[in-house]
């Protein structure tokens, strides 16, 4: 499934992140990266751009671009505790 087709308050594991080279460097450097637990929070009113949470952050991206990335649905909102996000926050230095 893709991040765009995503709803509100459903949670995913990113899969993979696609694009052509650029793009998907710049997805990878927000911290779109495989196995990472992320969360639609928000979509704008005409439905594009969404708001996600991730990594303890928010960001807002297009839905053109979302549709590069592969996403894993999971079935709870992910708080930040999942063993996606406890293993990529110990690899980050950054475990609470």
């Amino acid at each position: 499934m893709k991040l765009s087709e995503l709803k509100v308050g459903k949670s995913a594991v990113i899969s993979a992140v696609n694009g052509q080279k650029a793009l998907r460097g710049h997805l990878l450097d927000m911290g779109l990266t495989p196995n990472t637990c992320v969360t639609v929070r928000a979509m704008a009113p005409m439905g594009d751009p969404i708001e996600l949470s991730l990594r303890g952050y928010r960001l807002t991206l297009r839905l053109e671009d979302a549709a590069n990335i592969e996403v894993t649905p999971i079935s709870t909102i992910c708080s930040g505790n999942c063993s996606s996000c406890a293993s990529n926050s110990k690899r980050r230095g950054t475990d609470k």
